[in-house]
This record gives structure tokens, C-alpha cells and sequence, in this order.
């Protein structure tokens, strides 16, 4: 089983315990051996069965509906076991391709079937217990898929983003991230650092959750139209999507700081408390998705403002017109709806005057982690993403009722005054009193401002549907709004 930590490959038992000691590691080749139940899915000698599309059923909270249970879990175990192995170095043959229609009017396949992934692993992302969790949930629906896989693990921070920059893409159909939503964020911004990153970044990828947050997994199970669900049995949902090997466009977030960074995100950009919560929580990582229940209960004890003011292009009035000298940067998309730092924002910017806030959150899907529904609206057009901020002076019981009710995206109908909500194609941030970091994708960033605009329909994920969300249709004629009333389009 070629299983690299690194550049070395290793082989492992089904329960992802290393080699024993004194056992080296080969440089050049992985150990394994055809009788061992763990080569199943493997690249080289991998046991294969052929399946029907759409296999299993979704997870839900009923027992008797969850495709989880001992018996089902017994049995495709077995069936990966039993399985016919086809020898080592058997050509996989493709079959036709159902077409999928792209952003551009093109078309994208499905992922062939059989096909061939490259899974990054981080084996302390949560409580630690990522490996296990592929041997046991993952590798025997591969396994029936026809999916075979070569299993990289991850060493340290931006590790993955240093593989990605340098591995041969065209050795795999699809690059699967098996974390949490920080390893997803490595691997795309490794992508758009390399030179041939318009190719790269139109390379598969494939969310299985093994974090804490796991919000771009849940927002993957959400638009499959599965029912909320955590922890394995989110994992089992994600792992079907890969089986079923539809692929679907998604919105990138292109983010400029003061200090002259360029970075994109997957998911979210976030400000104020939430940053807090998520930054200050990773001391309790080895709790899962509890992490962020404490460290929520920790913050609203103390409870902060942060000053800063805050600007945005409302999605509502996207104009027709073209962009006035974009942002561009040395590498990557032109920023078209952004001006420079330095510059003022557009005068057909909605401008939200200095004030404190208690958090500002930019958020491209659904949900913020697994048991976080933070957009129950709908998800956006293509080019717009989610903004939500809460001004000061929103009590602690509120804010705590607003918390609770998230997990059933309940919270827009408590009609907090403090809650604003607007869906935007682009936005500035920047803090005035030092206070507060942001977190991207649940990593830290420092920076004294930010800025960040959508990158529509920019690159592709394994997906229950095939369909983009709408594109937005810019207005002729775009009507000026007032520099200190927020636009209509706000939900409070």
C-alpha cells in the first residue's frame, strides 16, 4: 500500500498503525502484499469490484436508515475482501463519461470510472483519529467504487500546500483532503501558486471530513439535499459523493492585505469573535466539534467589540460597467470589483460607518462547521457569498440564543436588530483599534486591513448535483446607494 508521509512511502496495517520498530521505511517503493485486506483500493494489486452509481443511501439521525450500521459496515468489508484483484500494473480501462456543463459554457465529465485520487491525510486533524477513520469508513466504499487511491500523510502546517505545488497533477483524476477545512485551504492555495496555476486549479478536489469544523463538508451534504449530520456519518455522505464522482463548479474568495498578501479562500473570512472562538479553541483540538462550544461559552464570558469600518458591493447592484482599475496581482485571477488599499472604495460601494462590531463574517457556503447552519437563506448566486456582521451593543443572552439557534439555522428569524445580513460580491475590512486577527478558512491571518471579492464558478468539487448556482446578472443601470443607510437587500 503506498502510503507517504512526505516523500517516503510506508506501509501500514488496517488499523493505520505504523510498521513495527526497527522496521525502515523504503524510499523508493512501497511494502504491501496482495492478501493483505489493507492493498484494497490501493494503486498496484488493488482488489475491485464493480458497483451500481449511487451506492448506499444517505446518513440521517434514524438508526435504521444509516448506511453505518454493524451489519452494512460487516458486509462491505467482506465484499472489499472478496473481491477479484486485478494484477499489478492492469491498465484501468475508462468508460464513457456523462458531460457535465461548465462556467464557461464548456463541458466537464464526471470522474471516470475506474479512477485513480490522490488523498491527503492529516493524521492529528480533530481528535487525532483521521487514519482509522479512513481504513474503517472510507477505503471499503473505494473499494466497491472502483477508486483506487495512494494515501499521502501530512507532517506539519502548509505541508500540504508544499506537495500540491510541486506534485505531477496528471498522475490523478481528483486530489481528495481528508481534514479539516485547513488542509483544503493549503491545497488550493498551493495550487494557485504554482505557474501553471490556471491548469491546476481546475484539478478535482474532494472534501472528507476528519476535523473539528468540517463546514465546507457540510455544506457539500447540505446542497446533496442529505440531512445535517456529523462526525462518521458525515464522513460516510461525503466519501458516497466521491463514489457517485459528480463534480460541480465553486465560488473562490480572493482576499488582498495591507502588507501586500495574496491568498484565496474555500470557505469563510472571519472577524471580531468568531476568529476568536476558532483561534482561541485549537488548545481544546483533541474535543472535536465540542472545541468550538467551550471556546464559544469562554468568549461570550468576556465578550470584546472591535472597532473597524466596513465596506461592500451588494450583489443587488453588480454593475454592468467596467471594473475601475482592478487590483491586480503579480500572480493569479485580476481582482476586476477591487481598487488598491490605498485608494478609496468605489463611490457605488455600500459604506457602514466606523463603528464597533462584535464580529463580521464573509461566508461563501452554508455552513460554518458541521453543526453550524449559518446561511439558511439559500446559497448565493455564482460571484456573491454571504456577509454577516453584528454590531455592539447586542446583549450576551442574545448573542448566546443566536449561537443555539444556528445549529438549525434558526437565528434570522430571532430579527436581531444588532444582526445585519447582505449578499455581496465584494467587500473591505479594516480594523482601527489593533484589536481582533482573522481567521481564513479557520487559519490566522494578521493584517492591519483586508479586502476580498468572489471568483465565480472558479474551480471544481465532488458534489451530490451537477448544477451551479445561478450566475449574477449584472443591472444597466445601478442605482447609487446612500453612504450611510444600509441597501435593502440586508436582513436584520
Amino acid at each position: 500500500m503506498p502510503v507517504r508521509a512526505g516523500s517516503r512511502a510506508w506501509s501500514q496495517d488496517l488499523t493505520g498503525r505504523p510498521p513495527p520498530k526497527g522496521t525502515a521505511p523504503d524510499s523508493t517503493s512501497a511494502v504491501s502484499s496482495p492478501s493483505d485486506p489493507a492493498t484494497a483500493g490501493n494503486d498496484t494489486g488493488a482488489p475491485r469490484t464493480t458497483a451500481t452509481d449511487g451506492e448506499g443511501e444517505p446518513h440521517s439521525r434514524h438508526q435504521d436508515a444509516r448506511l453505518g450500521s454493524t451489519d452494512k459496515e460487516l458486509k462491505s468489508r467482506a465484499t472489499a475482501a472478496d473481491s477479484v484483484r486485478t494484477a499489478s500494473g492492469t491498465p484501468r480501462q475508462r468508460g464513457p463519461r456523462a458531460e457535465v456543463m461548465d462556467a464557461a459554457g464548456g463541458s466537464r465529465n464526471p470522474l471516470p470510472r475506474p479512477c485513480h485520487v490522490l488523498v491527503l491525510l492529516n493524521p492529528r486533524g480533530g481528535k487525532g483519529k483521521a487514519l482509522q477513520l479512513f481504513w474503517s469508513h472510507v477505503q471499503p466504499l473505494l473499494a466497491q467504487a472502483d477508486v483506487s487511491f495512494t494515501l499521502m500523510l501530512t507532517e506539519r502546517r502548509n505541508h500540504a500546500r508544499e506537495l500540491v505545488r510541486a506534485e505531477d497533477l496528471r498522475r490523478w483524476d481528483a486530489l481528495v483532503v481528508m481534514s479539516g477545512d485547513g488542509l483544503i485551504h493549503e491545497v488550493v492555495n498551493g495550487l494557485m501558486e504554482r505557474p501553471d496555476w490556471e491548469t491546476a486549479i481546475q484539478k478535482p478536489l474532494c472534501s472528507l471530513p476528519a476535523g473539528s469544523g468540517n463546514a465546507m463538508a457540510a455544506s457539500l451534504n447540505h446542497y446533496a439535499g442529505y440531512e445535517q449530520v456529523t462526525n462518521e456519518d458525515l464522513l460516510t455522505n461525503c466519501t458516497q459523493l466521491l463514489c457517485r464522482r459528480l463534480l460541480a463548479p465553486m465560488d473562490l474568495l480572493s482576499l488582498q492585505t495591507a502588507c501586500g498578501q495574496r491568498l484565496f479562500s474555500v470557505l469563510s473570512l472571519a472577524w471580531g469573535f468568531i476568529a476568536d472562538v476558532d483561534l482561541e479553541s485549537e488548545k481544546f483540538r483533541r474535543l472535536g466539534e465540542m472545541r468550538f462550544t467551550l471556546g464559544t461559552c469562554l468568549r461570550l464570558a468576556a465578550l470584546r467589540t472591535y472597532r473597524g469600518s466596513l465596506a461592500y458591493l451588494p450583489a443587488e447592484t453588480l454593475a454592468s460597467r467596467g471594473a475601475p482599475s482592478p487590483a491586480r496581482a503579480p500572480q493569479g485571477p485580476a481582482d476586476t470589483h477591487v481598487v488598491p488599499l490605498e485608494q478609496p472604495v468605489p463611490p457605488h460601494w455600500t459604506v457602514v460607518p466606523e463603528q464597533d462590531f462584535v464580529l463580521v463574517l464573509a461566508l461563501l457556503h452554508s455552513h460554518l462547521a458541521s453543526e453550524l447552519f449559518t446561511a439558511p437563506m439559500g446559497r448565493c448566486s455564482a460571484g456573491a457569498m454571504h456577509l454577516f456582521y453584528v454590531r455592539a451593543g447586542v446583549s450576551r443572552a442574545t448573542l448566546l440564543r443566536l449561537f443555539l439557534a444556528m445549529e438549525k439555522g434558526r437565528h434570522m428569524e430571532y430579527h436581531c436588530p444588532h444582526l445585519v445580513y447582505v449578499p455581496v460580491v465584494a467587500f473591505r475590512l479594516e480594523p482601527k483599534d489593533g484589536k481582533g486577527v482573522f481567521a481564513v478558512d479557520g487559519e490566522l491571518l494578521i493584517s492591519g486591513a483586508v479586502q476580498g471579492q468572489v471568483l465565480p464558478n472558479y474551480f471544481w468539487m465532488v458534489s451530490g448535483c451537477r448544477e451551479s448556482p445561478p450566475s449574477l446578472k449584472p443591472q444597466p443601470s445601478p442605482r447609487r446607494k446612500s453612504q450611510q443607510r444600509p441597501p435593502p437587500a440586508e436582513r436584520r
